[in-house]
């Protein structure tokens, strides 16, 4: 049996840009996205602190260490910068894998920052 479990989670990243008129996606600093085991392209699930708006999107790699959590395209409609938000990606495992595997959460501060 395969179930979707946890594989990733930025918790309350602070959306710095948005960008109506650009392709899609969202952006995400590329340091963020190591200490999170993200990689560009990957499917992400995006909640809204501010406003509970939830949108699916994928990832696309930001400029190292710059912080930026930009929402680009029609997912800019879906929050404001300033937003508190949640990036979660998922993956599908064997049950008796899943059972032991750990998620990676990452918890940036106000800037975006890893400590």
């Amino acid at each position: 049996m395969q179930i979707e479990i946890l594989k990733s989670k930025i918790h309350r990243a602070t959306i710095t840009q948005s960008d109506l008129n650009y392709i899609g996606s969202i952006s995400i600093d590329e340091d963020m996205m190591e200490a999170a085991n993200l990689i560009e392209n990957e499917k992400v699930h995006i909640y809204n602190i501010n406003n509970g708006e939830r949108l699916e999107t994928y990832v696309i790699k930001g400029n190292r260490g710059s912080g930026i959590i930009s929402l680009n395209g029609a997912a800019a409609r879906k929050g404001a910068v300033g937003d508190k938000i949640i990036i979660v990606s998922y993956a599908m495992m064997d049950f008796e894998e899943a059972k032991k595997f750990n998620p990676i959460i990452i918890f940036p501060d106000n800037q975006n920052k890893l400590n």
